[in-house]
């Protein structure tokens, strides 16, 4: 299943859009021991970043074969051997990853697709207790220099409550400066909810 097409531009004119090492400091400050996992991987953009974020592995996925290609030739250029790149239609079949296996997960200008949900619920079945997904989507704001159409562009209000309805405990919104044209979530899959039962073993 693909999402619903907001017209992948050209790459260098999409790259001008970010700044992948500093967007990325705002959801991972200190480099993390974990996996990550990029939900629709485009180009690399945000990927050879994450790399850099993690002592574990990137595990990025897209649809489209072409993406996956030119993300693992970006990756072998930087010779970053953290990353693995899969072809998939994860919003059909999932990642194929492990159940609470993952640190932190990014679904970065993806949820303008058909059904949101399930990209919330796999992030929330691959995450482990304290894991966090972080989100950001181009502003509802007909201005921007692109993005999708505004019929299908969800508010930060949207992402919010489809987060909360997975399960996740919502932490803030954040200002991304260096991406004037998008806003920022954060989300926690909350560790306490089970320390109880985790302390007398009870399943």
């Amino acid at each position: 299943m693909k999402i619903r097409d907001s017209g992948m531009p050209e790459e260098s004119y999409w790259e001008s859009f970010f700044k992948p090492d500093s967007l990325l400091n705002n959801f991972i400050k200190d480099k993390i021991n974990g996996d990550i996992v990029e939900f629709g991987c485009g180009y690399g953009t945000f990927t050879l970043a994450a790399a850099r974020k993690t002592y574990g592995k990137v595990f990025c996925l897209d649809i489209e074969k072409t993406m996956t290609e030119r993300t693992e030739n970006r990756c072998l250029s930087a010779k970053l051997s953290n990353i693995i790149t899969i072809n998939r239609d994860f919003i059909t079949n999932g990642t194929g990853l492990k159940d609470n296996s993952v640190q932190f997960v990014m679904l970065f200008n993806i949820l303008h697709l058909q059904k949101p949900h399930l990209l919330y619920k796999e992030a929330y079945r691959i995450l482990c207790k304290g894991g966090r997904v972080g989100i950001i989507h181009w502003n509802h704001d007909s201005s921007t220099p692109r993005g999708p159409s505004l019929d299908i562009r969800p508010k930060p209000e949207q992402c919010k409550s489809w987060g909360e309805d997975a399960g996740f405990t919502f932490e803030n919104y954040i200002g991304l400066k260096s991406c004037p044209y998008h806003y920022g979530l954060s989300f926690i899959k909350e560790v306490y909810i089970n320390k109880l039962n985790d302390f007398y073993n009870i399943s």
